[in-house]
């Protein structure tokens, strides 16, 4: 289960505007401000962070980082956790609409409130030039209007985690490197008693995270570069959801249509399935508390279809929102925390957990401590935002937090006929994008 979550709330844009004037004002106001011993600093900066699956990343930030930089500047930061599990965005709206008193924090789906994140662009280009670069495509996230609105972090990769001693029983020893292959596999293992766990109801990770891949990987695609034109219905989409349908009769566990993020889960670490599709939690809980499961849970890169391989983004930004009373203050810290002498050891704390955005991370020395992470590793070379090829925008948001995809695949495996389900897909876009 990877932590990415949708929220279906609005807010004109004429609130955006008033908000992003605010924060232009008040980001000329602070422009003053001086770390350590200067007499306009802050008492205290809010930082806002949904909590993280590796219990060692969020305590890595408490017990080193938060002490270094309230030793090195004499200022306060107060660390608000936002519990998992579907509240961090809601939360993030709720603090630009309101213009609580936070300051910065990590950002998700931001393209609901672009307007209230303050202009990054002097952070994140030196980031980038000091860590190597940045992977392209998340420039398409935190980039808009030519500005960057967030500085991005890392990957919370989605790869197959696959049982690898079944697979061996099986006769397969080597993962599927196509979806044809994949199915051919699923089909053996389900008849073994050992079916497949695909995620395909409404959660945010774990169903995106196979069903665009492979959506892509037969050719389809949902919106066209330009952001207007529908490309949903089209023979590639067609042959996709008969892929699917067969895939879920033949080697599927009959309820994982229905699945939310965190059944995958439970259902794999429980013995019910022998592969889904999920962030490398299910092997760090394995390894915790399930030391034999451990021993033979692997990874691989989604297989590829006609049109190649890929994979999809749950990305974790940072941000700050324009009406902090001090954004010179604030970008200090968001600079100083993505410093190398900081964010590398951060990084580590979780095992990669987020991969970096940055090229610098990408032959670390961490990667090889637990050889069945590299793959998520691997993702960011493949991997592409979920609106692609289409800009991440609000309509793109729209699309998946209405599961306009999920729900189209979902109908063809309990029995909707495949025209029928491209065209609800279709209707449902053109209600997004007019």
């Amino acid at each position: 289960m990877a932590r990415y979550h949708g929220f279906e709330g609005s807010t004109s844009r004429r609130d955006f505007l008033k908000l992003a004037a605010a924060g232009a004002a008040s980001a000329s106001a602070g422009a003053t401000w001086r770390p350590r011993k200067a007499d306009a600093k802050p008492a205290q900066i809010t930082f806002m962070r949904e909590s993280s699956y590796v219990k060692e990343f969020d305590e890595h930030f408490k017990n080193v980082l938060i002490p270094r930089y309230q030793a090195e500047t004499g200022i306060k930061i107060v660390y608000e956790i936002i519990a998992a599990g579907g509240s961090a965005v809601p939360r993030t709206v709720a603090i630009v609409e309101s213009k609580a008193p936070v300051d910065a924090g990590w950002v998700q789906q931001e393209w609901l409130y672009r307007e209230g994140l303050l202009d990054v662009s002097d952070i994140a280009k030196d980031v980038g030039k000091q860590q190597g670069g940045w992977y392209s495509e998340i420039e398409g996230l935190s980039v808009w209007e030519g500005k960057w609105r967030s500085v991005p972090f890392g990957n919370i990769g989605q790869c197959m985690v696959y049982r690898r001693d079944w697979f061996d029983q099986a006769g397969i020893t080597a993962f599927p490197d196509t979806w044809e292959e994949f199915l051919e596999a699923g089909t053996k293992l389900k008849k073994a008693g050992h079916p497949y766990g695909m995620s395909m109801g409404h959660g945010f990770a774990d169903n995106n995270s196979w069903l665009l891949p492979l959506l892509w990987g037969f050719g389809g695609q949902v919106v066209a570069k330009d952001g207007k034109t529908i490309t949903l219905d089209s023979a590639e989409t067609a042959r996709a959801v008969d892929y699917v349908r067969k895939l879920y009769k033949d080697a599927c566990l009959d309820d994982c249509v229905g699945w939310l993020d965190p059944a995958n889960n439970k259902a794999f670490l429980t013995s019910q399935i022998s592969c889904t599709n999920n962030a490398m939690s299910i092997l760090i809980s394995a390894k915790r508390d399930l030391p034999d499961m451990g021993k033979v849970t692997d990874h691989a890169p989604n297989p590829k279809g006609p049109k190649g391989r890929f994979h999809s983004f749950v990305p974790v930004t940072h941000g700050i929102f324009s009406h902090t009373p001090d954004p010179a203050a604030a970008k200090h810290f968001l600079r100083w925390l993505m410093d190398p002498k900081q964010v590398a050891a951060w990084y580590r704390s979780a095992q990669m957990y987020h991969a970096p955005f940055l090229h610098a991370y990408d032959k670390d020395e961490e990667w090889n401590k637990e050889p069945r992470f590299k793959p998520y590793q691997k993702v960011l070379e493949t991997g592409k935002l979920v609106s692609w090829p289409a800009p991440a925008d609000r309509r793109a948001g729209e699309v998946v937090n209405k599961w306009i995809v999920i729900d189209m695949f979902a109908k063809a495996c309990t029995g909707t006929p495949t025209k029928t389900v491209i065209a609800d897909g279709v209707a449902g876009l053109k209600q997004i994008y007019g």
